[in-house]
């Protein structure tokens, strides 16, 4: 998985970035076929804001979390993509499973 990391009105310091990562590895636990993934941070005045834009196969997830302190929005960020990911894994996987069932449907009759 490509990762990038970029600030806007920010600087993103090794600590920042090491946060990232380490809530970045949620996501390939949940999915194998996450291709790219980007970060951008930025700051308007007391809001600190956090935007993600993750390619999987045939989709790109997109999602924005803003907070008092930027590793809580961070943090709120990782929980919104990885609950996008994981409703679009249990769609591609139910796909599946619903044209093996048709299948075994007309082999039997």
């Amino acid at each position: 998985m490509q990762v990038q990391i970029s600030g806007h009105q920010i600087e993103v310091t090794a600590a920042l970035r090491d946060h990232v990562q380490s809530k970045l590895d949620r996501l390939g636990r949940h999915f194998d076929n996450v291709t790219g993934l980007s970060v951008v941070l930025s700051v308007e005045k007391l809001v600190h804001r956090a935007e993600g834009t993750l390619a999987v196969a045939g989709r790109t997830l997109h999602a924005e979390a803003s907070d008092g302190d930027m590793y809580a929005s961070v943090d709120l960020l990782v929980d919104k993509l990885v609950a996008q990911l994981r409703k679009y894994k249990e769609k591609v996987t139910d796909h599946h499973r619903d044209e093996a069932r048709d299948v075994r449907d007309v082999r039997a009759g």
